[in-house]
């Protein structure tokens, strides 16, 4: 069981927006909030991404370098970080295959990078992208993230010189970025001093306990069937979860159930009946009183509205 694509796919609410940006000196845009989380791949040039209202100090990007913004706040891309920035404006942007084109600047020198957002479910994110820095920034040059700099460069080449395919391509490469996103970002931690998520997927009692609620939520786990899974006490492993979690094992169990549960509803035509089988509920009632309790309405009312919207 893959734990990272399973709490992305938790999150997961529909497919990304992207479009190619293309700023030539001076330029800045100023960019807005976004439901879900934003990211820039920076093709070709330099830029600098500035945070709105002093929240933090501008960072200079460059060629191949990516940025993941996880509650997708609002922020400036800029040649540099005093430049004026405007807002994006239905005049900067042109149709074209495989993505759209936003143009921007002057005469200068030129940076091209793809911009967009993820739309993830912010009302109730997984504790993984949770504790995710605000702002991620991972540079691909010198051989660093390999999987990461191969995905960029497919997506620069596509982007660059549109072919036949391209329309296929260029979507699909960009679903698979936010996985090579994470995945680069976790193993840059150093072991040593990894701590939350970062040292939960890789430790040797956490992350098996954390794979078997993932790959049979409906199971009935209890703190010592998955201790005994990770050859500890109940008290050792308990503590050992909470303190990488940051929850306890059963808090975690029902918040993956709920987080199954919530999907099944979203993506399936299955009965009522069914998803409470399949995350652990002997009965419709149990499962539709614990539902309501997690989401504040009922299974069925939380499907009307999934759907409606």
């Amino acid at each position: 069981m893959d734990i990272l694509t399973e709490a992305l796919s938790s999150m997961r609410t529909g497919q990304p927006a992207s479009v190619r940006t293309e700023g030539r000196a001076p330029w800045g845009l100023r960019l807005p909030p976004v439901a879900g989380a934003g990211f820039h791949v920076v093709l070709y040039g330099t830029c600098w991404l500035v945070p709105l209202e002093e929240e933090g100090a501008p960072i200079a990007l460059s060629p191949g370098d990516v940025v993941f913004l996880r509650d997708g706040r609002g922020h400036i891309l800029a040649d540099q970080p005093g430049t004026p920035a405007v807002p994006e404006q239905p005049s900067h942007f042109r149709p074209s295959l495989p993505i759209g084109t936003v143009s921007i600047g002057g005469d200068g020198p030129r940076t091209s990078l793809l911009c967009g957002n993820y739309h993830l479910d912010q009302a109730r994110p997984h504790p993984l992208v949770r504790q995710l820095p605000e702002i991620v920034h991972l540079q691909t040059r010198h051989g660093r993230h390999p999987e990461l700099s191969a995905a960029v460069q497919l997506l620069g080449a596509e982007l660059e010189n549109p072919r036949i395919g391209s329309a296929g391509i260029v979507p699909a490469l960009i679903d698979s970025l936010l996985l090579y996103i994470l995945r680069a970002w976790f193993e840059e931690q150093p072991p040593a001093t990894a701590a939350g998520w970062a040292a939960a997927l890789g430790d040797s009692a956490v992350a098996p306990a954390l794979t078997a609620i993932h790959g049979a939520p409906s199971a009935g786990w209890t703190v010592e069937s998955l201790a005994a899974r990770a050859g500890l006490s109940r008290a050792a492993f308990a503590r050992r979860f909470t303190t990488l979690v940051g929850e306890p094992p059963m808090a975690y169990l029902t918040r993956w159930r709920m987080t199954t549960a919530a999907r099944l509803l979203r993506e399936s035509e299955a009965p009522l009946t069914t998803v409470a089988a399949q995350t652990g509920y002997g009965s419709e009632y149990a499962f539709a009183k614990a539902f309501k309790r997690e989401f504040g309405l009922p299974p069925g009312g939380y499907r009307r509205d999934a759907r409606a919207a």
